[in-house]
C-alpha cells in the first residue's frame, strides 16, 4: 500500500516536472526565436501528449479542464484594468464592431463550409463556430509585444469580449442541433435570459459592494497567503455564479474583475495573482498543444494545410476591413487582423459537447481540432512577417505638402502634445501659424479633430522655405526627437539668423545642445509642470502656502541659474557630477535660509 502511494507520488511529481519544463525552458526558448512563448507551449504539449512522445499521462481534456481557470484568472486581471465608464464608453466596438465581426465571419465561413459540401446545418454550425477567436492566445501575444494599449489592441479587446458573449448561445444551441436532443431551445428562452441578466447584475453588485469589506477584514490580519486565498474564492465565486446560469466562467471573471477594478486593493489583487495567471495560461497552451493529433495531420496533410491557411486568410480579410472602418491606419489594421485570424479556444469545449450530442461525427471533431490548434501556431509566424515586412520595407519620404502663403505668421515645428497647445493659444488670438509635423499618422489624426497641419521634415532647408519662414515673425521648435531638433535649430541659426526661436527641450543635455546651436528661449517640456506638482504636494503634506510657494520659486531660480552656468561644462560629465553635488549643499542652504526668514528668525543674506 505504501509503496503503491509512493509510486502515485512519483508519478504525479514527474508529470509536474514535465508540464513546468515547458514553462521553464520551452517558452523561452520560443521567445528568444521571437515565435512567442504561446508557440512554446503549444509545441511543448504537442510533444509531450499522447500523438507525440507520449510522456504526459493525463489526458488533454482533462488537463485543459483545469488549465481553463487560467483563462479566467486571465480575464479577471483584464477586467480589474477596466473601470466600469471605461466599459461603458467602449460599448460600441463590443457590441457594434464585434458583433460586425462575429456575423460577418460567420456567414462567409458558413458559405465557404456549403462550398465543399457539408450540409446546410452543420455548415452554419462550423461557421459561426470558427468565428470566434482565442482570447487567451491573442491577448496574451498582445501583452507580450506590449501592444494592448494600441488602437488596434484595444478594438481586438473589445472584439474578443463580445465573441466571449456570442458563444454562450452557441453552446446552447448544441443541444437543439442533437439528431435525438433538442433541448437547447429551453437555454435560449426569455426566462433563461433574463435569469442571465440578473445573475450578471448580482454578481457586479455583490462584488461592487461586498467584495472590499471582505478583502479589508483579511488585510487586517497581515497575512499575504489568506489575501491571495480570497483573491482567488472571489473569482471563483464569480465564475461559479455565471457558469450556474449558463454564461461562461471566463465572462465571470472578466466581471468580477470590472466590479474589483475601483477597489482600495487593486494593485495588491493583481500583484498576488499574476504568478498564478502565468502559470495557468501556460499549462492551458501546453493542453491545447496536446490535442494536436499528427496521424490526422499524415493522413491527408494538403487538405488539412489548405483549411488552415483558408481558415485564417478570410478571417484576417473581414477583420482587416473591419479595422478600417473602424479607423486604424494600414498597419495597424492589419496587426489587428493578423493578432485575432485564429479560431478560439471555446471550439474544444463545443466540440466535446458536439461529438457527445452526436452534432458532429468523432473524424470531423478530430479535423477541426487539428485545425484550431495549428491556426493559433500560424498566427505567431505571421506576425513575425509583418515584423519583417515593416523592417525591410523601404520608406522614402512622400512629397512634402506646401503651406498657403503666409505672411508675419508663426511656424511650428512638431505637431504633437506640446505643439497642439501653443497651436491652440495662437488661434484663440488669432494670430496665424504653420504646423509641419514629419509624422504622417499624426497629421491625419489632428486633422480628423479639425487641426490643420502640413507633413514636413523641418531639418531640411526646402520645407522650411516652403513655410514662408523668411516671412514668419517667430518659430517654434516642439520636436521630441533630439536630433532633428538640434538639427533643426542649427539649419535656422545658420539660414535666418535673426528669426527668433522658442524651443522646447526633453531634458538638461538637449537644452545644452539647443544652447550650443544660438537658441536663447528654451522651456524644458516637464520642468514647469513638475514644479507645479511639487507645489501642490507640499501643500498637501501640511505646509503653509507661503512656504510652499517659496520653497519652489527658490528652486526654480536656482536650477535656471545652474543650467545657465553649468552650459561651459556641458561636455564634461565629471565636472557636472562635482558642480551637483556642490549645488546640492547650496539649494539645502537656501531651502533653509526660507524657511527661517518666513518663521521670521531674521536669516543673513546668503553669501555671494
Amino acid at each position: 500500500m505504501a509503496a503503491d502511494t509512493v509510486a502515485i507520488g512519483a508519478s504525479y511529481l514527474a508529470q509536474a516536472a514535465i508540464f513546468l519544463s515547458g514553462a521553464a525552458l520551452i517558452a523561452p526558448l520560443a521567445k528568444r526565436l521571437q515565435v512567442g512563448s504561446v508557440v512554446g507551449y503549444l509545441a511543448a504539449g504537442a510533444l509531450i501528449g499522447p500523438y507525440g512522445l507520449g510522456y504526459a499521462l493525463y489526458a488533454p481534456g482533462d488537463v485543459l479542464h483545469i488549465a481553463e481557470f487560467g483563462v479566467v484568472l486571465f480575464l479577471f486581471l483584464i477586467g480589474l484594468e477596466l473601470q466600469p465608464h471605461r466599459l461603458w464608453f467602449m460599448r460600441v466596438p463590443v457590441f457594434g464592431f464585434g458583433g460586425m465581426q462575429v456575423v460577418l465571419t460567420g456567414i462567409v465561413l458558413s458559405i465557404a463550409c456549403l462550398l465543399i459540401g457539408f450540409h446546410e446545418q452543420r455548415a452554419i454550425f462550423i461557421g459561426f463556430l470558427l468565428s470566434l477567436s482565442s482570447t487567451a492566445f491573442a491577448l496574451q501575444v498582445l501583452r507580450e509585444r506590449g501592444e494592448l494599449k494600441g488602437r488596434h489592441g484595444r478594438l481586438a479587446f473589445a472584439v474578443l469580449l463580445f465573441q466571449d458573449m456570442a458563444a454562450i448561445p452557441m453552446i446552447a444551441l448544441v443541444p437543439a442541433l442533437a439528431p435525438y436532443g433538442g433541448g437547447g431551445a429551453a437555454l435560449l428562452s426569455p426566462g433563461s435570459v433574463l435569469l442571465a441578466l440578473v445573475g450578471i447584475a448580482v454578481a457586479a453588485l455583490g462584488g461592487r459592494f461586498g467584495v472590499n469589506p471582505l478583502l479589508k477584514l483579511v488585510a487586517r490580519t497581515g497575512l499575504r497567503e489568506a489575501m491571495t486565498a480570497a483573491t482567488l474564492l472571489i473569482v471563483v465565486l464569480a465564475a461559479l455564479t455565471m457558469q450556474s446560469i449558463g454564461i461562461s466562467a471566463a465572462l465571470g471573471g472578466f466581471l468580477a474583475g470590472v466590479a474589483l477594478s475601483e477597489s482600495d486593493f487593486r494593485h495588491e489583487i493583481e500583484a498576488n495573482l499574476e504568478p498564478f495567471v502565468g502559470l495557468l495560461l501556460g499549462l492551458f497552451f501546453t493542453a491545447v498543444g496536446m490535442l494536436l493529433n499528427f496521424q490526422v495531420v499524415l493522413d491527408d496533410p494538403l487538405r488539412i494545410v489548405l483549411a488552415v491557411l483558408g481558415l485564417v486568410l478570410l478571417k484576417a480579410l473581414i477583420l482587416y476591413g473591419i479595422g478600417r472602418a473602424y479607423g486604424l491606419a494600414s498597419g495597424s489594421a492589419r496587426r489587428f487582423a493578423i493578432i485575432c485570424s485564429q479560431a478560439g479556444e471555446f471550439v474544444f469545449v463545443v466540440l466535446s459537447a458536439a461529438t457527445a450530442d452526436y452534432v458532429l461525427p468523432g473524424y470531423l471533431a478530430n479535423e477541426l481540432a487539428v485545425i484550431v490548434t495549428l491556426s493559433m501556431m500560424v498566427t505567431p509566424l505571421l506576425l513575425l512577417l509583418d515584423d519583417l515586412y515593416l523592417r525591410l520595407r523601404p520608406k522614402p519620404l512622400p512629397a512634402f505638402e506646401t503651406p498657403p502663403k503666409e505672411d508675419g505668421h508663426v511656424v511650428i515645428a512638431g505637431f504633437g502634445r506640446f505643439g497642439q497647445i501653443v497651436a491652440r493659444i495662437l488661434r484663440a488670438r488669432g494670430i496665424p501659424f504653420t504646423a509641419l509635423d514629419m509624422d504622417p499618422a499624426q497629421i491625419d489624426l489632428v486633422r480628423r479633430f479639425g487641426n490643420r497641419a502640413y507633413y514636413g521634415d523641418t531639418s531640411r532647408i526646402e520645407i522650411l522655405e516652403a513655410a514662408e519662414i523668411g516671412k514668419a515673425r517667430a518659430f517654434v521648435l516642439a520636436i521630441s526627437d533630439v536630433e532633428v531638433s538640434v538639427k533643426t535649430a542649427e539649419l535656422i541659426r545658420r539660414h535666418y539668423p535673426l528669426l527668433r526661436i522658442f524651443a522646447r527641450a526633453r531634458d538638461r543635455q538637449h537644452t545644452y545642445r539647443l544652447m550650443a546651436a544660438g537658441v536663447q528661449v528654451i522651456r524644458r517640456e516637464t520642468f514647469l509642470s513638475a514644479l507645479d506638482l511639487t507645489h501642490e504636494l507640499l501643500r498637501g503634506v501640511g505646509l503653509p502656502e507661503p512656504e510652499a510657494r517659496q520653497l519652489v520659486a527658490t528652486f526654480k531660480a536656482y536650477d535656471e541659474k545652474r543650467l545657465a552656468e553649468d552650459f561651459i561644462h556641458a561636455s564634461d560629465t565629471e565636472k557636472l557630477q562635482t558642480i551637483a553635488r556642490k549645488a546640492s549643499e547650496e539649494l539645502d542652504e537656501l531651502f533653509r535660509q526660507d524657511v527661517d526668514r518666513l518663521a521670521g528668525k531674521g536669516a543673513k543674506e546668503p553669501a555671494s
